[in-house]
């Protein structure tokens, strides 16, 4: 059975770090592409980063830039999003989700996580 299971998220004041973990189960990293993805309250989700499972190919939002960094490890089937600098506008439900390649539509995902909540608030 396939499952994403992602933790670590959290409270934080701005300007502060978080580092976000998705461990799969059922699938080998080495044949999937693994997405980050975001809800923020009443709004859609939105594509964060993505790790490519072809030449170590990252990709991120232009809004986490520079900020964010997106990291796997296939030996543990954990994918990684390190957080820092954080402001009030990531605050949200943090999602991971596995496809062949990457893509910037959630639903054009194979599998999805639960979800990890983060809040940025002073």
């Amino acid at each position: 059975q396939v499952q994403l299971v992602e933790s670590g998220g959290g409270s934080v004041q701005p300007g502060g770090s978080l580092r976000l973990s998705c461990v799969v189960f059922g699938l080998d990293l080495n044949n999937w592409a693994i997405g980050w993805f975001r809800q923020a309250p009443g709004k859609e989700h939105v594509g964060v980063s993505c790790s490519s499972n072809r030449n170590g190919i990252t990709y991120y939002a232009d809004f986490v830039k520079g900020r964010f960094t997106i990291q796997r490890d296939n030996a543990k089937n954990t994918v990684y999003l390190e957080m820092d600098t954080l402001t009030p506008e990531d605050t949200a439900v943090y999602y991971c989700a596995a496809r062949a390649y990457c893509g910037s539509t959630w639903s054009e995902h194979n599998y999805w996580g639960q979800g990890t909540e983060v809040t940025v608030s002073s």
